[in-house]
């Protein structure tokens, strides 16, 4: 047992929070836009799922290697391109969670000292594994308020 473990749990528990916000949203209803300049909640939710392997990857190159380098991603590239208008909430979900689970095994599985191994981010510097996790577990909560703000304004 690590004293990690409660950040963990936290990790592991964004999907349903994520779940229960969109919770009895329709079609319409994800992809409304109320708030100019904001995405959209189907946005939002794609946005998630496509940095969770870009994240376990990261955590997983500073786990298995010695001081890793890796590189940042702008998430406005990745909406224009990666279809998020077409894509399933259902299946974006399925992902988050598979992710987090799958990445969950590895690090209940670590030393409370492999937490602070290092890996360079090109844009950020050095980042331990426990800033990656903190980072990764807070950018759902973090999305949860503009899924919520959204909701409020569509009624």
């Amino acid at each position: 047992m690590t004293q990690n473990v409660d950040l963990i749990d936290q990790y592991l528990a964004g999907p349903q929070k994520l779940r229960h916000a969109i919770v009895g949203m329709t079609d319409g209803q994800l992809d409304a836009t109320p708030i100019p300049g904001r995405w959209s909640t189907r946005q939002v939710v794609c946005h998630i799922a496509d940095f969770e392997p870009v994240y376990a990857d990261r955590m997983k190159r500073v786990i298995a290697m010695s001081e890793p380098t890796f590189f940042g991603g702008d998430p406005d590239v990745f909406a224009a391109r990666l279809a998020y208008d077409r894509r399933d909430v259902d299946e974006e979900l399925q992902l988050i969670e598979a992710v987090r689970n799958h990445m969950a095994r590895i690090l209940h599985s670590l030393a409370e000292e492999d937490f602070q191994r290092i890996g360079h981010h090109s844009e950020d510097g050095p980042l331990t594994l426990e800033t990656l996790l903190r980072r990764i577990t807070e950018h759902i909560p973090h999305h949860l308020r503009f899924i919520e703000e959204k909701r409020k304004v569509i009624g």
